[in-house]
């Protein structure tokens, strides 16, 4: 049986085809059961001295409710000038509006108020220096030391932050816009760049596929260009640009073979972008220019299976989206599974069940630090920031619930289903209960037996993991474990480890395992003959400084201080915080934070803001 998923969007014009009351949704305030934004069109000054972005976004409007005269907007530290609305008979005129006071999670609502019913309304405003979606580098915080850089980081709900908009992924729009920036500087979006490709301080951007609101981005930077494939390229700092070119170059076959796999590519390009160190995460998944960090451009395409991560978001996110954050699981889980089958067709099977079974790992230790409740797929937020319950549980569990479900029914069944999901969902969203129902009508039921329901409710509504999950294993991985082990007995030295031909996730498997009391002369042999203090991949030297700060190994100190001044993404720094903190290490901890928070993005400098006031 066929669903009726929450909110219906041409993908090529981004109208809706039913209304959708936004109560499923407890993290916006937009009232989309009365009105909904089909278009945005955005008209925007990039002004770096007043670290704000300045101008107008005109929404073109959809009413649902004939007698509904009102139309609520989510924001979030927003300076509001003027309101004008165009009527139905191309007239404008001025609205009255109201600005709510501010909530600590959604921000304050902005509700306006028409005469007659609205076919646009253009809220003319300002974002202001402290706003949550935006970062603001000096030139000194930059890679190339001579522009300032600005992006956007809109996910989870902070595209309020720098547009009044219905902030919530149970809607879908259409945008466009017109950026202005310094001459020197060139803007780039989430959208067809093509005019980004001359810079001259004015850029006009088009996005003709509807995305949710969280999928807005921008970024202005003193930024080159550089193709990779026929669809694929590159826009970074030129210090940077190369080694990235060099390093995601298999990009286009990643593109090729998911394709192959789960149905055509559906946005025209995709182009990367290289941010900033300062960017709190691996990466971010906006459509036709993913945003990610340079702490992946590692040399050796080692750590390019985030590349994969972003790229799957294609089809699991922004094709096929959660209607709210609570069902994130839906995009990550899916997204997780499908990077590893990316991965295991460009790469190869052996280097994918490698990460699977590293972030399976890396799962079973983050559950037993997380309350029960967070650690179902169907998430309850319970008015929490959708920032504060974020954990591997979406990814790696919602990842191997899908390996079991392979696992259970074979390729030949399951790579059909998923996609026929892909297709059935195309530019919708949808909650965790539909994706059960269709699960079960085009899954369960196709062939009786396999799997029963009440294992797929224990997998989605329940905490922890089934006893009979997935726990996927290397043979890599034991051949790494027998010579720690006989360098652990000392029956080897630390020179007769076979590391030559290791891969890094057999590093961090090997680093990952080692006995958090692991002794400082076994550190320093380790150290002394692989250099692990100064290593250069982000990964390796993360697990490595994990190891060393529980085991209170002190030579690692002036590399740890530059590590978590030189980058901010929060998985590579908030961990070592905490466990400085944890360790012993506080003072010197928060000495180095004072230093290195004003190039942390506002994201991360919240979460370690937080670690301190315990």
């Amino acid at each position: 049986m066929k669903i009726k998923p929450l909110f219906l969007s041409l993908a090529m014009a981004g109208v809706c085809s039913q209304a959708m009351a936004n109560a499923i949704d407890q993290n916006s305030y937009a009232n989309l059961d009365d009105v909904i934004t089909t278009h945005l069109n955005l008209d925007l000054d990039v002004d770096f001295a007043d670290k704000q972005l300045e101008g107008f976004v005109e929404h073109t409007l959809q009413w649902q409710n004939a007698d509904s005269k009102t139309l609520v907007l989510d924001t979030r530290d927003l300076d509001i000038d003027k309101v004008m609305y165009q009527d139905q008979t191309g007239g404008w005129h001025k609205a009255k509006f109201t600005l709510a006071a501010r909530d600590d999670v959604k921000g304050s609502t902005l509700t306006i108020t028409f005469k007659n019913q609205a076919a646009k309304v253009r809220i003319y405003y300002n974002s202001r220096p402290e706003a949550s979606g935006l970062q603001w580098l000096t030139p000194e915080q930059t890679a190339s030391k001579t522009h300032p850089f600005m992006y956007s980081q809109s996910q989870a709900i902070h595209a309020r932050s720098w547009i009044p908009v219905q902030d919530t992924p149970a809607m879908r729009v259409t945008y466009s816009a017109r950026i202005h920036t310094p001459k020197d500087v060139r803007a780039v979006m989430s959208a067809d760049n093509k005019d980004a490709l001359y810079k001259d301080g004015d850029y006009i951007f088009d996005m003709p596929q509807a995305i949710s609101p969280y999928l807005i981005a921008i970024g202005a930077g003193n930024l080159e260009f550089k193709a990779m494939s026929r669809q694929t390229g590159i826009f970074a700092e030129p210090t940077i640009l190369d080694a990235s070119v060099a390093e995601f170059a298999d990009t286009q076959a990643m593109i090729d073979k998911t394709s192959t796999m789960y149905g055509e590519y559906a946005w025209g390009r995709y182009d990367l972008l290289m941010l900033p160190p300062s960017f709190p995460f691996g990466g971010m998944e906006n459509p036709r220019l993913s945003f990610i960090t340079p702490t992946v451009v590692a040399g050796d395409k080692s750590l390019v299976n985030l590349i994969a991560h972003e790229l799957a978001h294609s089809w699991s996110g922004n094709l096929v989206t959660n209607a709210t954050w609570e069902d994130l699981w839906l995009n990550e889980g899916f997204t997780s599974y499908v990077e590893n089958r990316i991965m295991e067709e460009v790469y190869g099977r052996d280097r994918a069940v490698m990460e699977q079974a590293l972030d399976a790992a890396g799962l079973r230790a983050q559950l037993k630090t997380i309350a029960a409740p967070d650690t179902r797929l169907n998430l309850k937020l319970n008015g929490r920031d959708p920032d504060d319950a974020f954990s591997s549980v979406p990814y790696t569990k919602g990842q191997l619930f899908l390996i079991y479900l392979e696992n259970k029914y074979g390729r030949d069944k399951f790579d059909p289903f998923v996609k026929a999901y892909f297709k059935e969902f195309s530019f919708k969203s949808l909650t965790t209960a539909e994706f059960v129902t269709y699960l079960k009508a085009n899954l369960i039921e196709q062939y009786p037996g396999v799997v029963s329901m009440d294992k797929v409710n224990e997998w989605i509504f329940q905490p922890g993991l089934p006893s009979d999950a997935p726990n996927p294993t290397s043979d890599a991985f034991d051949k790494v474990d027998s010579a720690t082990a006989a360098w652990l007995k000392g029956e080897t030295t630390a020179a007769q480890l076979p590391t030559a031909n290791w891969t890094v996730h057999e590093w961090l498997h090997f680093l990952n395992n080692l006995p958090r009391d692991l002794s400082i002369e076994k550190m320093t042999e380790l150290d002394g003959e692989f250099n692990l203090t100064q290593s250069t991949n982000a990964e390796r030297a993360f697990a490595w400084f994990m190891l060393a700060v529980g085991n209170g190994y002190q030579p690692i100190y002036p590399a740890l201080d530059k590590h978590l001044s030189g980058i901010g993404r929060r998985k590579l720094i908030v961990p070592l915080y905490n466990a400085l903190i944890t360790n012993g290490k506080r003072e010197w901890a928060h000495d180095v934070y004072l230093k290195a928070r004003p190039g942390y993005h506002p994201l991360a400098q919240g979460t370690i803001d937080d670690l301190f006031a315990k």
